[in-house]
């Protein structure tokens, strides 16, 4: 099976928003400002992707921990420490100014896709995997891209 369930497509598009809503409030100095008096000022600009953004990667990980069930002895034991990595990538390199924790973000979101790829191509993850995480993490990498580049 590799079409996308609507759900999960739906889903994974609507845990976009945040990113999305990251970027257009700094591509859009009046949108940021009225979003900013509206809903306060860690609801725009690169606050609130980069807040989400951590928040997905250790998301990802338990993601990643349950592909791991469905292995045993050593390969799960790989499996559930390759799981981690995303939230401890996000808990020990994603801070600082904007644009440097953009970029370990970034990276972080790279590397997921990765890893994303390992599991799938052992069949742990279902065959329309790929096809839904490269297309999040595309628009993902591009509204961190604003925050890095702006």
């Amino acid at each position: 099976m590799n079409q996308i369930p609507r759900p999960a497509l739906l889903l994974g598009l609507a845990g976009l928003i945040p990113f999305l809503w990251s970027a257009l409030t700094e591509l859009s100095p009046q949108t940021g400002d009225w979003a900013a008096g509206v809903l306060g000022p860690r609801f725009v600009g690169p606050y609130v992707g980069l807040a989400y953004g951590m928040v997905i990667l250790s998301f990802m990980s338990g993601v990643l921990w349950g592909f791991s069930t469905r292995l045993s002895g050593r390969e799960a034991a790989t499996g559930y420490a390759l799981s981690v990595i995303p939230a401890l990538w996000a808990f020990f390199f994603v801070g600082g100014g904007p644009t440097s924790a953009a970029i370990y973000l970034a990276a972080g979101f790279a590397g997921l896709l990765a890893l994303d790829w390992t599991f799938w191509t052992q069949g742990l993850a279902p065959g329309w995997w790929m096809r839904l995480r490269v297309l999040l993490t595309s628009v993902v990498l591009a509204c961190l891209a604003v925050t890095i580049f702006l």
